[in-house]
């Protein structure tokens, strides 16, 4: 273990997802495709939503922007594991654990507000539909988006200033394969608890509120749209309601998990950490894509022109 003057941490150890040779390299050849082929295709989502006239709505322009947050998501920490399934001994530097805290934090928070966001244009769609187009105009929709970055950006800067002013004098191994904020307070020379009890109020409890707000903001919209007349329309949008609850769970379900908890280590943590941090994020676009006739329509007449 390394140290700054004697007393401060310079670098933590990563324990990684395993240390037998043969499953490191099988996870790293399964991660490469996954990696290879999911993420040049929500690139070309994003493409073919910026090329396309047929998907100027908003809601194209929400998942547009939801990929590239996913895309960004994705680039924090795949990179480094996959590097470090070449080394035995992982290290990660102070500065750099610090930096992947940050932006985890600060892209996946901006993610649940643009969720909030999205869930707010379907309300306008179902419950508005002819002041649809007044009220979500391009500018609404930008400030939308901005405030969901805003709103990430202030989520996790408050925890990483807190953490960075912690002493770090003892252990530094981290039984996982990136840094986050569970572990490494852990790892603090000091009496964390309410450090401990302002994170999990600030990522656990507001992950856990946004979460039920838009799984009933989404509910009253099925409600409601059960019992309009039925249309063509209504179905569609019934469908799109029903997509955005997948994601919905599939993007809260293991941040609550992880969050929502007591910070001590739990048997099934690092898969939940693969599945929240590495395959949740780059499916997330894909399932919209997949479930979305227009999107499908686009990306063949995208593909036709090459």
């Amino acid at each position: 273990m390394e140290h700054e003057n004697g007393t401060g941490v310079t670098e933590f150890v990563l324990l990684g997802l395993s240390q037998t040779r043969e499953i490191q390299l099988f996870l790293f050849i399964l991660f490469l495709v996954f990696y290879s082929m999911i993420l040049p295709a929500n690139i070309l989502i994003i493409l073919t939503i910026q090329s396309d006239p047929h998907l100027g709505f908003p809601m194209y322009f929400f998942l547009a922007n939801l990929a590239f947050l996913d895309i960004c998501y994705c680039s924090v920490t795949p990179p480094k594991m996959l590097a470090d399934f070449f080394f035995h001994h992982k290290t990660i530097s102070y500065g750099g654990c610090m930096a992947q805290l940050f932006f985890i934090h600060f892209l996946g928070s901006a993610e649940i507000f643009l969720l909030m966001g999205m869930a707010f244009d379907r309300y306008v769609a179902i419950c508005h539909p002819l002041r649809y187009a007044s009220i979500m105009s391009r500018e609404i929709c930008c400030a939308l988006v901005g405030a969901a970055w805003a709103g990430g950006f202030t989520h996790s800067i408050l925890q990483v200033v807190l953490i960075i002013q912690l002493p770090f004098c003892g252990p530094n191994e981290l039984d996982n394969f990136f840094c986050d904020i569970t572990q490494v307070i852990k790892l603090a020379c000091t009496d964390v608890y309410m450090l401990e009890f302002f994170m999990f109020f600030n990522s656990g409890l507001i992950t856990l509120m946004c979460f039920l707000l838009l799984l009933y903001s989404y509910g009253a919209l099925l409600v409601r749209l059960q019992m309009g007349n039925p249309s063509k329309g209504m179905s569609k949008a019934a469908s799109t309601c029903v997509t955005h609850i997948i994601i919905v769970f599939i993007m809260f379900g293991p941040a609550i998990y992880i969050y929502c908890r007591p910070f001590q280590s739990f048997p099934l943590d690092k898969v939940v950490a693969v599945f929240h941090t590495v395959v949740f994020p780059l499916m997330n676009p894909m399932i919209y894509t997949l479930r979305n006739k227009e999107i499908i329509s686009a990306l063949k007449r995208l593909l036709n022109k090459f």
